[in-house]
């Protein structure tokens, strides 16, 4: 195996301890910079995410005509000013888009694209132009959008936007926020009422946000609707701590002997928190505590202690959309829970940033775990006490989640470990390490 880009991840020099904030979300952070690039006069945003991904939307709607001014605060979010292309619609854009390593941009672009009359061409990296899109491209076909090639199911696409565009009531096959979102985007354009119904609940922070724009949105247990024809307002958007990226601290003070942290600010949204609600199946001394609203979502203090006696649990496959991106850290934390644990209806891991799933069951294959697939359904036989092995090298796949993900095994552990590529993390957390360090008792 090569050494080239290893990021030795050491243990940590004691407990986590202490009072915490994360950065902003990242879904509600694309929406902001998407909605507010949409609408009719200037939107104040503040405690954006600065991430790779995030930069990609940014990128994105300067493209198609939006102007934005966007500064770092002290805490190291961005905030400021996006004055959208409104009812005049998105520029023409002379190249096509590259939304980098975001699926968020790429398949929301979609729907903000569709009711205009422009052709817009959309790109990403290796691995984004390998993830799926005929899920979002074939509601939007029934809409009356046009896509190049036709049938085409990766990135590069070609969206044939259409002024004329009708709604439709739609059944989706999956769970997908990002599906639903591009939907409800487009309908808002459309001259009745667009609805999406699916199988089980996903983020709903669209749903949430648009009528802070001026939207008449409906959010219901699993479906969402819009009525249009709508153009979206400036408004006033703060965005939450990204629970994501919460859970990492989480699951870190849950595993490492004498830890107690409070990560405040954080979203605490329903649709996002179902890794909490794993947690506490497991017995992890976890709690959580709503201190206010944004708009309509709430945020509050997620509470984390060591948690000795974890027990494996079954989580059905209903509840796996509200907990689709911590699946992998989950993973982790029941390889040190006593019996199995299994998570339903997970095939949905297979087509993110890599094989999310493969990834898991090799990685705790070789550190001596018994993890395996039947179906759409992940085992995992924990094993309390469980030991790393020395000179443990494992590889990111550049896949921001997995990096961070794998790091655990070092920092909670008494060995070092090595991980390629783990500067992924860009893409979601960059100051993942640095929150570390701040936690660690001295």
């Amino acid at each position: 195996m090569s050494t080239d880009n290893i990021t030795i991840i050491e243990p940590l020099a004691g407990p986590l301890d202490g009072s915490t904030r994360v950065p902003g979300d990242k879904s509600i952070s694309h929406r902001a910079i998407l909605f507010s690039a949409m609408a009719e006069g200037t939107t104040r945003v503040s405690g954006v995410l600065d991430s790779d991904d995030v930069r990609s939307s940014i990128k994105a709607v300067q493209k198609l005509g939006a102007d934005v001014n966007l500064t770092k605060a002290i805490d190291g979010s961005l905030e400021g000013g996006i004055t959208g292309w409104g009812s005049a619609g998105p520029k023409q854009p002379d190249e096509p888009i590259d939304c980098g390593n975001s699926g968020t941009t790429a398949r929301l672009l979609m729907g903000v694209v569709a009711p205009w009359d422009i052709k817009v061409t959309l790109t990403g990296d290796e691995s984004l132009t390998k993830r799926p899109m005929r899920r979002i491209t074939a509601p939007l076909m029934k809409m009356g959008v046009n896509f190049e090639p036709a049938g085409r199911e990766t990135l590069p696409i070609t969206v044939l936007g259409d002024s004329s565009l009708h709604p439709i009531d739609y059944d989706a096959p999956m769970s997908s926020a990002q599906l639903k979102t591009a939907v409800l985007l487009a309908g808002l354009y459309a001259d009745g009422t667009t609805t999406v119904s699916e199988p089980s609940p996903s983020r709903n922070h669209t749903e949430l946000m648009l009528p802070e724009y001026g939207a008449d949105t409906t959010a219901g247990y699993r479906t969402a609707s819009v009525n249009g024809p709508c153009q979206l307002k400036a408004c006033e958007v703060l965005v939450p701590g990204d629970p994501s990226s919460a859970s990492f601290l989480v699951c870190a003070a849950v595993l490492k002997p004498g830890s107690n942290i409070q990560i405040e600010n954080v979203s605490l949204n329903t649709a996002r928190t179902g890794f909490v609600r794993t947690l506490e199946r497991m017995g992890a001394n976890i709690d959580t505590r709503i201190t206010g609203y944004a708009g309509k979502e709430a945020y509050g203090i997620i509470s984390a202690a060591y948690s000795p006696n974890l027990l494996g649990c079954e989580i059905p496959a209903q509840h796996i959309a509200s907990e689709i991106d911590e699946i992998p850290v989950l993973a982790i934390t029941a390889a040190f829970a006593k019996g199995i644990t299994v998570f339903r209806g997970v095939g949905e891991l297979k087509v993110k940033e890599s094989n999310r799933l493969q990834a898991v069951i090799q990685v705790l294959n070789e550190i001596g775990i018994d993890a395996w697939e039947e179906g759409e359904d992940l085992f995992i036989q924990g094993q309390p006490g469980l030991k790393v092995p020395d000179g443990l090298v494992i590889d990111s796949r550049k896949d921001h989640r997995l990096a961070m993900t794998w790091s655990l095994l070092g920092l909670c552990g008494d060995k070092a470990i090595g991980i390629r590529d783990f500067d992924a993390v860009k893409v979601s957390f960059p100051t993942f390490r640095a929150q570390f360090e701040e936690l660690v008792q001295k």
